[in-house]
């Protein structure tokens, strides 16, 4: 016959097995997404770098709100052709680090070969996963989303990965259009609800972006 102690180490082993073949299962088979969610793009990247797109989207602006300045630690997550990114590195220059993730290799590529054409330093690329950004602990001020949180199919499990990089008091700023998801868009609400359930709350939302056909730009901290 077994003793008390017995039985409960035997129990706690079955719930440690149940808890690995839990992970497994969800690495091979992850949660379908609660809402419709856009391809990430991967198509031809210069479509990004069209001209006057600095003052129609006030991208200045937009890395003063996020309180960008010399020697912040940045994160440009979806980083597609580096627009965002090499605006960035020259901000915070020459003691701060801008983080370009991408999950397409392509686009990590592309940023590489322009970094080494236009002699950009301070910038790192990371190829990210679907789910996991893969950003250094520690490291980030401010994170910017330009046109990307509506490619996200699991926002709260990337969101959950995406905090151990964020310093105290870190910015996200999400540039987005309205819209159900699956058409390059998802409107605000949506997004404030999920950064809620993420541990996020809500700071500020500006709607200067317009110019550049993104209706809102909202401004999240960890709580």
């Amino acid at each position: 016959m077994l003793s008390p102690g017995s039985i409960r180490s035997i129990t706690v082993a079955i719930q440690l097995c149940a808890l690995v073949l839990a992970g497994h299962s969800w690495a091979q088979n992850p949660p379908q997404p609660n809402r419709p969610t856009s391809t990430p793009y991967s198509g031809d990247l210069s479509i990004f770098e069209t001209p006057g797109r600095d003052q129609r989207l006030q991208i200045q602006r937009v890395m003063d709100i996020l309180g960008i300045k010399h020697g912040s630690g940045v994160a440009d997550l979806g980083a597609g052709s580096g627009w965002f990114t090499v605006r960035a590195a020259a901000r915070v220059a020459p003691d701060g680090t801008v983080f370009a993730e991408d999950i397409n290799p392509e686009a990590i590529k592309y940023i590489d070969q322009r970094l080494q054409k236009e002699r950009i330093s301070g910038v790192h690329t990371i190829l990210g996963a679907p789910d996991d950004p893969k950003l250094p602990p520690d490291s980030i001020d401010a994170l910017l989303m330009l046109k990307v949180y509506h490619e996200i199919a699991h926002p709260l499990v990337l969101l959950d990965n995406l905090k151990p990089a964020l310093r105290p008091g870190a910015k996200i700023g999400i540039i987005d259009r309205n819209g159900n998801g699956a058409d390059h868009g998802l409107n605000a609400d949506i997004v404030k609800r999920e950064m809620k359930e993420a541990g996020f709350k809500f700071v500020a939302s500006y709607d200067f972006t317009k110019a550049d056909g993104q209706d809102y730009f909202l401004i999240f901290q960890l709580k």
